[in-house]
């Protein structure tokens, strides 16, 4: 994550650009400089997963009710000085950085090995330095920030991107993550997520600025130090023979520096020496052994720059251009793309913001720039921006190429997805292509099947309910790209998955029906609509019998049951005790829940109901919201509320998956 050894540079050779700040006075300073502004931090939430999960039990699916407290806490420690807190979430992987991805999912299916190899040696958790966050925690975690009354936004694309973007343009106290790219992109301050102390409200700030003093750079010059370092679009080793060459000629190497420290510090030094001295007269290629990675890197450096920005390195022609000391700045005539002063905008209002062009407009690089490349400054997209301009949204849509091309249904599953209340349907509508990550699974376990495949004629039949109305010349051929994690994966290609068909009684609704329609009797369609997805409309009236708490458990555990061979009644009695044998317990009394010994079994069906009920996040999505999370999601703070009672209650299954560990397991243990 981020520009490769930089976070090792900063803490080692350059500490000094580490400032130790306190939120309350900050806020103080941003209301006394801006009367009647809110003060806002933009949080990187995928970056703050492992500091918000503290309870100790992490390994049978996670303690729910303990990490909903932690988040409440965190929440309240903010409004308590008056500042708002803006969460965004990851909600597609780009292109770009799939290999990436890729790499980082291998690499934890090791550490995954690693965990249930403990397990059946130890018959106990493994320790912190071990930690795997639960499955499905990302997921959840948007739902609670919702139920908190928190305003919580789903990307279009890596979260970084956007969480700079909406610091600008918003002028934000800062933003709190742990990514270094933060301290590449020219945006509002960076907060350090791992150094916060919650109690104090202090943590440390990372200056870009003193980091550019430090290195002898300008803040426009450090998107082209991070893709000569490497980053998550440039592979490290591209240039590795480059920076060799830098510290080869590099004539002030520190000794007590480590090799990476001294390799930043001697690029740095060729950008400021040799490659300023005809910045702005050749082109990049000309002066960085680009070879065929030439788009690749333009693609790099455009990716930090934010809407409005444009970069000093991108040769243009002289027409277009004032030289004054060595600054290039842009002659642009499009008065959107002047780079205001910063005004202090609260997110609510619909006032337009010097500082940030339109962010459903793409703002396209210098027009001199080499046209090959075809770059442009990355799209922002706002939720609330875009319902001033619904006209412009439309025409992006229909410049897109969408599986489904009916601009209303992509418009209304776009804004589910912004505002974090769908869950993979828009990625399904809009790109067909799909992303699942690791899952607590025991690769030496032959018993039980991987959730992917225990779940995916779910998720064909999901297909067919999104993509059944796709022109029909191409549906016979119509295959979905699920880029799921298991064992035995390698991920060099995504699995190609065809829709299910499905059958619902009275026929297939269209989208706008379950989606758009209004009506009471819609309500009924679906319903009907989401147990068809689970093959279970023969089960409605005994599932409409139970207690609507529970119909999200039985409806999950009918279709285990049936799906899954193995499993036998001692699994059924697991899950069942955890909903119904913890209820009325407090959070404090499942802190203090110790087990005998860990099961490794239990923990991979922890994570299979989990799973589960992710899965039944996305049919939800998918069928217009039968089961309102919105409105339920207000249970879950109440402590009877059961763990796995789950979506239908607007709460995850992670509270009480010990209770797995409570009842034997094929016999394996007659005390459980």
């Amino acid at each position: 994550m981020g520009v490769r050894g930089l976070q090792g540079f900063v803490g080692s050779t350059c500490p000094h650009i580490c400032t130790v700040v306190n939120f309350r006075e900050l806020a103080e300073h941003h209301r006394s400089k801006y009367p009647g502004c809110t003060p806002t931090v933009v949080v990187d939430a995928m970056c703050c997963l492992r500091y918000w999960y503290t309870p100790e039990s992490w390994v049978c699916g996670g303690q729910w009710r303990e990490y909903f407290s932690a988040l409440r806490d965190f929440v309240d420690s903010f409004a308590s000085v008056g500042i708002k807190l803006v969460f965004f979430f990851d909600g597609m992987v780009e292109q770009g950085k799939r290999n990436e991805w890729v790499k980082r999912r291998l690499k934890n299916n090791r550490e995954i090995s690693r965990i249930f190899h403990y397990i059946r040696s130890h018959r106990e958790q493994p320790g912190r330095n071990m930690f795997f966050i639960p499955s499905g925690l990302a997921i959840f975690t948007r739902f609670a920030l919702k139920t908190l009354g928190q305003e919580t936004l789903c990307s279009l694309k890596e979260a970084d991107y956007e969480v700079a973007s909406y610091g600008l343009q918003y002028n934000c106290l800062g933003i709190l993550g742990e990514d270094t790219d933060y301290l590449i992109y020219d945006t509002c301050p960076y907060f350090s997520i791992s150094e916060l102390c919650l109690e104090s409200l202090e943590t440390i700030m990372l200056c870009r600025e003193k980091l550019c003093e430090s290195l002898g750079l300008c803040v426009a010059d450090l998107p082209l130090l991070a893709c000569l370092l490497g980053n998550d679009i440039i592979p490290e080793g591209m240039f590795e023979s480059f920076r060799f060459k830098c510290l080869s000629s590099y004539t002030s190497v520190k000794e007590n520096f480590d090799k990476k420290g001294n390799i930043i510090l001697a690029v740095s030094d060729h950008i400021s020496k040799v490659l300023h001295l005809h910045q702005g007269e050749k082109k990049l290629e000309e002066m960085l052994p680009l070879g065929p990675n030439r788009a690749l890197f333009y693609k790099g450096v455009a990716s930090y720059l934010l809407p409005g920005q444009s970069s000093p390195w991108f040769f243009q022609k002289p027409k277009g251009l004032i030289m004054l000391d060595k600054q290039v700045i842009s002659m642009s005539s499009d008065p959107e793309s002047k780079q205001g002063v910063p005004i202090c905008t609260e997110p609510e209002s619909k006032q337009e913001v010097p500082t940030c062009a339109h962010p459903e407009i793409k703002q396209q690089l210098p027009v001199e720039t080499d046209s090959d490349f075809n770059l442009e400054v990355p799209m922002y997209a706002h939720p609330k921006i875009k319902e001033d301009k619904p006209m412009d949204m439309d025409s992006e849509i229909k410049q897109q190429v969408t599986l489904v091309s009916d601009p209303e249904i992509l418009k209304v599953a776009r804004m589910h997805h912004i505002q974090a209340e769908s869950y993979l349907v828009y990625s399904i509508v809009s790109s067909g292509e799909i992303e699942c990550s690791n899952t607590l699974e025991d690769e030496l376990d032959q018993a039980l099947p991987s959730q992917a495949f225990v779940y995916r004629p779910v998720r064909q039949r999901v297909y067919t309910l999104l993509l059944g109305s796709c022109r029909d010349d191409i549906s016979a051929s119509l295959a979905v790209k699920e880029w799921f994690v298991y064992p035995g994966n390698p991920l060099r290609h995504p699995d190609l998955v065809r829709p299910l068909p499905m059958i619902i009684p009275g026929g297939t609704p269209s989208l706008k029906s379950l989606w758009l329609n209004q009506e009471p009797a819609v309500q009924a369609r679906r319903l009907d609509a989401l147990l068809a997805c689970f093959n279970l409309s023969s089960s409605r009236d005994e599932l409409l019998a139970v207690e609507s708490p529970l119909r999200a458990l039985c409806c999950l555990l009918i279709y285990l049951f049936v799906q899954v061979d193995t499993l036998c009644l001692e699994d059924l009695h697991a899950f069942v005790a955890q909903a119904l044998c913890l209820q009325g317990r407090s959070t404090a009394q499942l802190v203090d829940l110790q087990l005998e010994y860990i099961s490794p079994r239990a923990v991979q069906l922890g994570s299979l109901l989990v799973r589960g009920l992710t899965t039944l996040a996305l049919v939800n999505s998918a069928c217009g919201f039968p089961w309102k999370t919105k409105v339920l999601a207000h249970q879950i703070p109440q402590p009877e509320s059961s763990g796995l009672q789950g979506l239908h209650e607007g709460e995850p299954t992670h509270c009480g998956q010990r209770a797995l560990e409570l009842t034997p397991h094929r016999k394996q243990n007659p005390r459980a």
